[in-house]
């Protein structure tokens, strides 16, 4: 089962959130995929998903995810058998932290998409770098998810 890490971004952290997961993450097929570039074909039960998406001013989507985001409420698919796992960016001095991510997470789960593991977020206002926090969280969710298996 290949690992599709799909990110929704706005300054480029989460793309870099993306690229450094499919690097770090040792596994034989893992791919980043910027939401504007993912199509409804591409969600598939063969993959496991980390999605990776930012928050952007007042809770909005990212501008990246936003065409996603849009292909899901206008097509509304039926994502059952797909599993995936998600990560927010954001910054919890804002009342609306992490709710981009929320947002795509509310939309896989009302289309039957099943989200498996701890929901990660990297808070700004710590100080830390949102790659280190995501990658330790990616590689607990990636040893306890079973890749082989389709849901």
């Amino acid at each position: 089962m290949s690992i599709v890490v799909l990110y929704g971004t706005e300054s480029g952290n989460a793309e870099t959130v993306a690229d450094d997961l499919v690097s770090e993450l040792s596994t034989e097929s893992i791919r980043a995929v910027d939401m504007a570039d993912a199509m409804l074909e591409d969600l598939t039960p063969d993959a496991f998903y980390i999605v990776v998406c930012s928050t952007h001013g007042d809770g909005d989507l990212p501008s990246s995810a936003v065409p996603f985001a849009e292909l899901l409420d206008n097509e509304k698919p039926d994502l059952s058998g797909i599993r995936y796992a998600m990560f927010g960016l954001g910054d919890s001095s804002y009342e609306t932290y992490s709710r981009g991510s929320e947002r795509i997470d509310e939309r896989l789960a009302a289309l039957g998409a099943t989200r498996v593991g701890e929901y990660g977020r990297h808070d700004a206002s710590d100080g830390s770098l949102p790659n280190d926090t995501a990658l330790e969280w990616a590689k607990g969710i990636v040893s306890t998810v079973d890749l082989c298996a389709v849901a």
